[in-house]
């Protein structure tokens, strides 16, 4: 069977931060969006637990351009659990944040737009055509529509996104941008135990090819 073109969307923001996963402390971006942060955005676009989406090329379209800042940062992550353990004591040990907060710098990206080409796949066993997802992506898309508001990389940068403008290219830009993170392969036991997987990336004028990668169960050989 032939494979349709992908499907395209356009996204924007004023500010954008794709971590780097060897940088522990703080935060140090990737040049340009990550294809798991490409994911993410389509995902809060459009999403059916029937399907996936697999990015295969993401567009740079304006020079990359970074800054610097510094934020206030939590250490831990409150959760729910926690919560109701406070309100059953009474609000004893509650949530201090001026104890548990901490100054981060992050190097970020200014004034970013992207171009994402991804595929929507249905998974096995699923009857319906794929067709159908794709006119519902591109309506979404078109009325402006979204599950969750996209962010690029950080949630408080928050993303525009339209169709592609017409005649709207690439920057003319290369170079490695060495190892990225392609995916989480989760096990199949719902034990949420995931394997990273990486590529070598990098950019070819202006565009960063993503490749399929190879799916694998957690635990097999």
């Amino acid at each position: 069977m032939n494979r349709l073109p992908p499907v395209e969307i356009k996204v924007w923001g004023d500010l954008a931060c794709f971590t780097r996963p060897e940088m522990h402390v703080e935060r140090v971006t990737y040049p340009v969006m990550t294809p798991s942060a490409a994911r993410g955005v389509l995902e809060a676009i459009f999403w059916r637990p029937e399907m996936r989406w697999q990015v295969e090329e993401i567009h740079v379209l304006k020079p990359i351009q970074y800054f610097s800042i510094r934020r206030n940062e939590v250490q831990h992550r409150q959760t729910e659990g926690a919560a109701r353990g406070w309100q059953r004591a009474g609000g004893i040990g509650g949530f201090d944040v001026s104890e548990d907060r901490t100054q981060r710098h992050t190097m970020a990206l200014r004034d970013v737009a992207y171009v994402i080409r991804a595929q929507i796949e249905v998974l096995p066993d699923v009857e319906e055509d794929v067709a159908k997802y794709r006119d519902q992506f591109r309506r979404r898309v078109r009325g402006g529509r979204c599950f969750a508001t996209p962010y690029l990389g950080c949630r408080e940068f928050s993303a525009f996104f339209s169709e592609p403008v017409p005649r709207e290219t690439p920057v003319a830009l290369d170079g490695d941008l060495g190892r990225m993170l392609l995916r989480m392969e989760y096990a199949a036991d719902g034990s949420g135990h995931a394997i990273p997987e990486f590529f070598d990336a990098r950019l070819e004028q202006g565009v960063l090819h993503v490749p399929a990668g190879v799916s694998a169960t957690v635990g097999e050989a």
